[in-house]
């Protein structure tokens, strides 16, 4: 059996622009369905999210840092902090958590 590469990358192609275009050819007016239009504001924020939350837990050298340092950016997230500020709550957290463990 062969691979062709060009095969492979034909398929990514073709798939990576139907996602792209079928959707501005099929709805062409307005989304006036309150829970479609709900569900497609979160799916930014969800894929986000998917793609981080293990990120966050696997770039550290230990799991316990990680789930320290996503803990320790949820509370100072939930209690207003900016972005910078828990960046550096979590980086602080698990560089004191790695020197321990």
């Amino acid at each position: 059996m062969t691979h062709d590469i060009w095969t492979y990358i034909l398929v990514a192609s073709a798939v990576t622009l139907a996602i792209k275009i079928l959707p501005l050819t099929l709805i062409r007016g307005e989304i006036k369905n309150r829970t479609a239009r709900s569900f497609l504001h979160y799916v930014p924020y969800v894929t986000l999210a998917v793609m981080t939350f293990p990120a966050i837990i696997d770039a550290t050298q230990s799991q316990i840092s990680g789930w320290l340092a996503l803990a320790t950016g949820i509370v100072a997230a939930w209690f207003g902090a900016s972005l910078f500020k828990v960046a550096l709550l979590c980086c602080g957290v698990v560089f004191v958590t790695e020197l321990f463990i």
